[in-house]
């Protein structure tokens, strides 16, 4: 088995690998590797994402926040067409979440209260008395995902950057100075480093490199189509319980996707909607919303992976050298993946990480390993 130079490889090419990669590829020659015959195929794929200032743990808020001017202006080549498109969020609050909604008000950013009558204007669907309180995000966003990780996937490739699919990672291996991976469609890969961006599978590309697992959490979250007739649910603001414990987002301009916001623990795998979830998600949706749901026209589900404590875990692991960790995205990996994908290059490249070096401490995955060697970077 021969293997290909690299001076870096990257396992796993969802958002999350393929945008670290993609920024990694600017300066060196990175090698992409994904076990599945698309890139983006658990996750990514699966993801019906929209820009939310407001959502996530401090460090994600930041990275999303930072990410906002690559979506509204993406360089040169990036896509044929908008990444975005404005969405407003709404948030519902009945009379015993009153408390909970002036939380979110007092530490969020550019939220403003609506009134009750506001609020139906825009949601003409509105259960009369369930609502008690509501507040608005303006400035969000939808996007779009597919064309999201084109982009990154096209810049990977304009750099020199390879894309090697069909290639499950079987073996790792540290000899010297370098990384063998091997892969169980035959192919192998050699690099000083290796950036582990292997979301639900993070843990277990980590015992493969005998790296000491995080406690990763993969979550299974799951969604449904319905058909909201007779409203015309085109130019609704994406609509999201101050608890969340349910949202909804028009879909393809006629439909409705509903999800129970659910984050069920679960394993890595191909993951499948529960009929109980969906009935769930719709049923909390029909509390607040009087919309007649006659059928469920498609359902899916995807993994969420969080780390222990649910913010993001990007950095050199504390015991391996070459090791670093990019996962924990959680259901954030869209929205923050401009600014994660040049941070994690950043880290890995030993470059001043800008505006984002706030967040190193709070995302670095030592927080969660008992020993604290420096990794470093290899080849910066």
């Amino acid at each position: 088995m021969t293997s290909q130079p690299f001076d870096i490889a990257v396992i796993g090419a969802g958002m999350a690998g393929s945008s670290a990669a993609a920024f990694l590829s600017a300066s060196k020659r990175v090698a992409l590797i994904e076990a599945e015959d698309i890139a983006g195929y658990h996750t990514t794929g699966r993801s019906a994402a929209i820009w939310i200032q407001n959502y996530g743990p401090p460090d994600v808020r930041e990275l999303t926040r930072l990410s906002r001017p690559f979506y509204e202006s993406p360089p040169t080549g990036f896509s044929d067409i908008p990444l975005i498109r404005r969405r407003p969020v709404l948030m519902l609050a009945s009379e015993s979440q009153l408390p909970d909604l002036d939380a979110a008000l007092a530490g969020g950013h550019g939220l403003r209260t609506l009134s009750i009558h506001e609020a139906g204007a825009l949601v003409p669907a509105l259960r009369p008395g369930y609502l008690a309180g509501a507040a608005i995000e303006e400035d969000a966003f939808d996007m779009d995902v597919a064309a999201i990780h084109q982009g990154f996937l096209r810049m990977l490739r304009t750099n020199g950057g390879v894309l090697a699919l069909r290639s499950r990672t079987g073996r790792i291996e540290r000899r010297g100075d370098l990384w063998h991976i091997e892969t169980t469609a035959g192919a192998a890969f050699q690099a000083p480093i290796l950036v582990n961006a292997a979301g639900a599978w993070g843990d277990q590309i980590a015992t493969l490199a005998a790296a000491a697992p995080l406690g990763l959490r993969p979550c299974r979250r799951t969604a449904a189509i319905i058909d909201p007739t007779p409203f015309d649910v085109a130019n609704w603001p994406m609509i999201i319980d101050v608890n969340e414990e349910w949202y909804a987002r028009p879909e393809a301009r006629t439909r409705l996707m509903v999800s129970p916001a659910d984050e069920t623990l679960t394993h890595p795998h191909d993951v499948q909607p529960e009929e109980i979830d969906v009935a769930t998600g719709i049923d909390r949706m029909q509390q607040a919303l009087d919309i007649p749901v006659r059928r469920v026209e498609h359902s899916w589900a995807g993994l969420r992976t969080f780390t222990p404590d649910g913010s993001l875990g990007f950095g050199w692991d504390a015991n391996i050298p070459g090791f670093f960790w990019c996962v924990g995205q959680g259901g954030y990996g869209i929205q923050t993946a401009p600014a994660a994908g040049r941070f994690v290059a950043d880290l890995v490249l030993g470059r001043d990480a800008g505006e984002a070096a706030p967040v190193i401490q709070a995302v670095a995955p030592g927080r969660f390993q008992t020993d604290s060697l420096s990794s470093g970077n290899l080849i910066a």
